[in-house]
C-alpha cells in the first residue's frame, strides 16, 4: 500500500471519529428538559410600584406511560426593581393533569378549587427581592387519554388580587407514543390523546380537532383568561396542610 493511500484512509477515519464526537452531544441533549417559558402568561391586577411578577414552566416534560407520573418545575420571578412583599403562588391542574404535591406548599381544599380544576396547591412566598426567583418541584400525573392543563396565578396572600396568571396552559403532543417508555409533552400544545384501543387517536368532540400550532394554543388560552380571569377576585381559597 502506498504512503499516499495510507494517509487518505487514516484521514477518513479521523474525520469519521470527529463527526461521531459532534453528533453524540446533540442526541443526549434531546432527552433533557427544555428551557423555562412564561408562555400563556398575562399580567392581571396592577402590582405595587417597582414590582413585576411572572412565572415560568418547562418547555418540555416527560410522562411515564405506565405510572402516568411526571415532574414539573414551577418558578415565580420578580423582574422589577423593588421587593415583592408577601405573595402566594398557586399551582392548579386541569383535565388529565393532576397535581399530586408541591414541595413546601399546602393543598387547596376541593371545595375551594376553581371551576373545572381537579387539584391545586398554594405556596406562601414571604418576599422576593428585585431580580430574585423561587422554584417549586411539582409532582403530577398525566392521563394521556385526555388533554391536560396547568395554571400558575401569583396573588396577594388573601387572594384579593392576582398580579400574574400563567394559563390554564396545556402540555401535550400531536404525536402520541403509547408503546414507548415515556411520552414527551410540549408547553402550549394541545394534547391529541391515544384512544383506549392503543394506537388510534380520539376523533370525537374537541379532542378530534387539529392541534393548534405551539404559539396559537397559548394565545387562545390568554384570550380565554382575559374574559374570565379565574375565581381569585371573588373567592379566597382556604388551604389545608398537605
Amino acid at each position: 500500500m502506498s504512503s499516499r493511500r495510507t494517509t487518505t484512509i487514516a484521514g477518513s477515519l479521523v474525520a469519521a471519529s470527529f463527526s461521531a464526537v459532534l453528533i453524540l452531544p446533540f442526541s443526549a441533549a434531546a432527552d433533557d428538559e427544555g428551557p423555562q417559558s412564561s408562555k400563556g402568561g398575562k399580567a392581571v391586577d396592577e402590582a405595587p410600584a417597582g414590582v413585576e411578577l411572572t412565572t415560568t414552566l418547562p418547555e418540555k416534560i416527560s410522562v411515564d406511560n405506565k405510572s402516568r407520573e411526571t415532574a414539573i418545575t414551577a418558578t415565580v420571578k420578580n423582574e422589577g426593581t423593588e421587593e415583592s412583599g408577601e405573595i402566594r403562588l398557586l399551582v392548579v391542574g386541569f383535565d388529565g393533569l393532576t397535581v399530586k404535591n408541591v414541595q413546601g406548599c399546602s393543598e387547596i381544599a376541593e371545595s375551594d378549587l376553581p371551576e373545572g380544576s381537579n387539584s391545586g396547591f398554594a405556596c406562601a412566598v414571604d418576599n422576593l427581592a428585585a431580580g430574585d426567583s423561587k422554584s417549586y418541584d411539582v409532582e403530577a400525573t398525566y392521563d394521556l387519554g385526555k388533554t391536560g392543563k396547568i395554571c400558575l396565578p401569583v396573588q396577594t396572600p388573601s387572594g384579593d388580587k392576582t398580579y400574574w396568571q400563567q394559563g390554564p396552559v396545556p402540555f401535550g403532543t400531536t404525536n402520541p407514543s403509547p408503546n414507548a417508555p415515556a411520552t414527551p409533552l410540549l408547553l402550549g400544545t394541545d394534547n391529541q390523546p391515544v384512544a383506549p384501543g392503543g394506537d388510534e387517536l380520539a376523533e370525537t368532540g374537541a379532542l378530534g380537532r387539529d392541534a393548534l400550532p405551539l404559539g396559537a394554543a397559548g394565545a387562545a388560552l390568554i384570550a380565554a383568561g382575559a374574559a374570565g380571569l379565574w375565581w381569585s377576585r371573588f373567592r379566597r381559597p382556604v388551604t389545608r396542610e398537605s
